[in-house]
């Protein structure tokens, strides 16, 4: 298939380059010049600006959004509803709250225009592992593009059948799922990054205890110096906490045991935020992650080791860089 990619970033440029390796024609645009040129020299046809984009794409076109969420994303959105024609579809697969989808695609519908949303997980490693995808949107237009959606998700693998899972060969077993009408795929994606949250506190501050071990106010017969490398090591293998979040931890204290390169104060995307939100909204109690977003909060106050674990954590899948120290 043709597809438009706008947003080269961290995913945005690898979910480009995914595609043309399983020989979709990709046409890009970013306003970064760098990244343009670099996915330019891997084989995409680059243009100078969206409207150039929209010209070199056939009809019935195909945009795919990866941008920041709220008003780049929005404003992107209106000025692709002025350059599309009826029958286009704009995809969103960044990380934008669910009720801008709804409202996206509202905007869209009255142009006669399809909106989708794709709430995308793989950070930096999608290129080569392959993107986890909850879609939003039409049947028919998700049908569509299917292609699209079978070459960018992770595919069976190595991963045994589920016992019990009647369904065979289905979308969800290969990575990907439509889970309803717009809005419905970045909302079970906000979910998802609501329970990260929870895993990733949950290892920092299990992490935080075995540092501690050492403290002064212990008595002394009760103090342990626990090699935590070992411990997140021996986690890996065969322990029934053993996550790709543990890998990435495990990595992290490879290299640098104290974490001294993080500061610890830990940055959040607002996703978080939102599915405590909608636990409220829902009278759902949401007591693990709704803690957990708190600590993020806290952790930009004073910070823990368990606060430098979770930075190396989001550093190790997603690439995301600390908030700048005051």
């Amino acid at each position: 298939m043709q597809i438009g990619i706008v947003g080269l970033g961290k995913m945005g440029g690898n979910i480009a380059r995914r595609l043309m390796r399983d020989n979709h024609t990709v046409v890009a645009f970013d306003h970064n010049e760098v990244a343009l040129a670099t996915l330019g020299n891997d084989g995409a046809s680059v243009t100078a600006t969206l409207e150039e984009l929209v010209s070199k794409l056939a009809t019935p076109r195909t945009i795919w959004l990866m941008l920041p969420a709220g008003a780049p994303t929005t404003s992107t959105i209106e000025a692709l509803l002025a350059a599309c024609d009826p029958g286009d579809t704009i995809i969103d697969g960044g990380n934008s709250f669910y009720k801008d989808d709804i409202r996206h695609a509202k905007l869209c519908s009255d142009k006669q225009l399809h909106y989708v949303d794709v709430g995308t997980s793989g950070g930096v490693w999608g290129l080569e592992r392959g993107f986890c995808m909850m879609i939003g949107g039409e049947k028919e237009i998700v049908d569509k593009l299917d292609p699209i959606f079978s070459t960018l998700a992770p595919g069976m693998g190595s991963i045994p059948r589920t016992p019990g899972l009647t369904a065979s060969n289905s979308r969800a077993e290969h990575g990907y799922i439509h889970a309803g009408p717009a809005g419905a795929g970045h909302f079970v994606k906000m979910v998802h990054n609501g329970i990260e949250y929870g895993m990733m506190a949950a290892f920092a501050e299990g992490f935080d205890i075995l540092k501690n071990k050492t403290s002064e106010r212990l008595p002394e017969d009760e103090r342990y110096d626990i090699n935590l490398t070992d411990v997140a090591e021996v986690w890996r293998r065969g322990s029934v906490i053993s996550s790709w979040l543990l890998d990435l931890s495990s990595a992290a204290l490879a290299q640098d045991h104290v974490l001294e390169q993080y500061s610890g104060q830990v940055a959040d995307s607002g996703e978080g935020q939102w599915t405590i939100d909608a636990a409220m909204e829902e009278a759902v109690p949401a007591y693990v992650l709704s803690s957990a977003l708190f600590a993020r909060y806290r952790s930009r106050v004073s910070d823990t080791f368990g606060d430098k674990l979770l930075s190396a954590m989001r550093f190790g899948f997603g690439g995301h860089l600390e908030l700048p120290k005051d």
